[in-house]
């Protein structure tokens, strides 16, 4: 069965673009001129988003945020593909769960290249998935990962994570009682070259949300970022 991705754009013509370049490559292509037109298809059949930000009534942003807190369709990868190329907005982006972002203009062999990097990631996990008995939970104290439902719990009350989130808690708690570098991170948790700020954003919002344990996750300015169990 071929891979199926869906395409939102209110610009036929960039729907055009990127249905032609992704099926010549044996993708399987729908497209959406609106957010709102595309929310009321089943989305669960696709396995991987490209999405405009700038549309009327409702923004890629806010589409993607209805995608992430939809159990159905949280993990689908996201990609934003849009005008808008400020840091700010790529941050914005990445922090809402976008798996990477595309700034317009762009070349079809770009986008091409992005999306098969995504896909590898996305089937990567699945398949680690798929393999073997339940993985354990990572614990610390009364810190908990369930890392076969995704889910993070504190005191037994469930902590609720973006993907993202979840997997730099992960990396870190699984590689803990060292410093990590920016570009470590974003190796390990990102899988695209983000900026530093993105990487900054996450581990503050992270820590926001962590409560008790937020101070485990420390700071070695000039270095990077590590999870201390002596604290």
């Amino acid at each position: 069965m071929r891979t199926q991705i869906l395409v939102i754009d209110d610009e036929e013509s960039y729907c055009e673009i990127l249905k032609y370049g992704l099926e010549k490559e044996g993708y399987e292509v729908e497209t959406a001129d609106s957010a709102e037109s595309a929310l009321g298809m089943d989305l669960s059949v696709f396995q991987l988003i490209i999405v405009d930000i700038m549309m009327e009534r409702l923004s890629g942003f806010d589409f993607a945020k209805r995608v992430r807190n939809n159990p159905k369709t949280e993990f689908i990868p996201i990609i934003f593909c849009s005008a808008l190329n400020s840091e700010d907005d790529t941050v914005m982006g990445l922090n809402i769960g976008a798996d990477d972002y595309i700034t317009k203009p762009f070349t079809i062999a770009e986008v091409i290249a992005r999306v098969r990097a995504v896909l590898r990631r996305t089937h990567r996990a699945h398949d680690h998935a798929l393999r073997g008995p339940r993985e354990p939970d990572i614990t610390f104290r009364t810190l908990r990962l369930d890392r076969n439902n995704k889910s993070c719990y504190i005191d037994g009350k469930n902590i609720d994570l973006t993907p993202r989130e979840f997997n730099m808690l992960h990396f870190f708690m699984t590689h803990p009682e060292r410093i990590h570098s920016r570009e470590e991170i974003m190796n390990e948790v990102f899988g695209v070259a983000v900026s530093n700020r993105a990487v900054d954003t996450n581990i503050t919002r992270l820590r926001n949300k962590l409560g008790p344990y937020r101070d485990n996750i420390q700071t070695r300015l000039g270095f990077g970022y590590g999870f201390k169990s002596d604290i």
